[in-house]
């Protein structure tokens, strides 16, 4: 004898069994997804020393860290100049990571403090800059100025009222390609808005090896080209070989933080290989 069953009750079972799976299934895949972004996220810097990173400081050798120029303080890296006796003298200086990347997204915090050193350059003020597909640093010339790379141009405003974007784009030894056409200006403007004073402001890169790179600012997408390429009216500063390679793409290289002559600091630098 077959008992007859509420067709009321059947309904209420089959909600409740699939609501109790459906949830945690649901909860299971973001928690999963946040762990494996959480993991695969790595630290470039530590907060307490300056291991894994390594300076060129114009006239100087690879890995002289001249004045201590580059320092690590409060949990932050410091670009300082207190060291300097007042007179920069041009000692451009980058501090290089010691893995080379392709594909990734960069992420990190900078403020610019204090004031600029004495004779430091009137385009230098409050300017820093994040270079990405780096020429190896140890290749360098003793007195080179910059590496050939990609910059991710970081300005801080000035005049209450005047735009001063950030998160721009400067091509030392370089070109790229925006909107189809062969880009050969050494920077060009980002749409941001301009920071003033010391505030932290977020920076992202995303980087694609040689078919794009996307530069964002707290958040908001600000640049974006495509073709980083070796090229541009300064091919001179750098190794003849590399004229040899005019046009021919950069799929990727060092990353390195700029000294160009104004305080400046960094934190929260972060990596995610895609």
């Amino acid at each position: 004898m077959h008992k007859i069953i509420n067709p009321m009750s059947i309904a209420l079972i089959t909600l409740l069994i699939v609501g109790c799976k459906s949830k945690p299934e649901s909860e299971s895949k973001e928690v999963e997804v946040e762990e494996e972004m959480t993991e695969n996220w790595i630290s470039l810097f530590n907060g307490k020393d300056l291991d894994g990173w390594s300076p060129k400081i114009k006239g100087y050798d690879f890995g002289d860290n001249v004045h201590n120029t580059f320092r690590v303080e409060d949990g932050v890296i410091k670009v300082s100049y207190d060291g300097y006796d007042g007179k920069f003298n041009d000692a451009f200086g980058h501090l290089f990571y010691k893995t080379p990347f392709s594909n990734y997204i960069l992420r990190m915090q900078y403020r610019f403090t204090g004031e600029q050193i004495e004779d430091g350059a009137g385009w230098a003020t409050r300017n820093s800059g994040v270079m990405i597909h780096c020429e190896d640093p140890k290749h360098m010339a003793k007195d080179q100025n910059f590496p050939l790379s990609i910059e991710v141009q970081m300005l801080g405003g000035i005049t209450e009222g005047v735009s001063r974007p950030t998160g721009n784009l400067c091509t030392p030894g370089t070109n790229v390609v925006m909107d189809g056409e062969l880009i050969t200006e050494h920077c060009t403007n980002s749409n941001s808005e301009t920071y003033h004073g010391d505030e932290w402001v977020h920076l992202e890169v995303q980087v694609h090896s040689d078919s794009l790179i996307i530069h964002k600012i707290n958040g908001k997408e600000v640049l974006r080209y495509s073709k980083p390429q070796y090229g541009g009216d300064d091919m001179d500063d750098y190794n003849a070989a590399y004229k040899d390679k005019i046009g021919e793409t950069i799929k990727g290289g060092y990353i390195s933080l700029q000294s160009e002559s104004h305080p400046t600091e960094f934190r929260n630098i972060e990596l995610l290989e895609l």
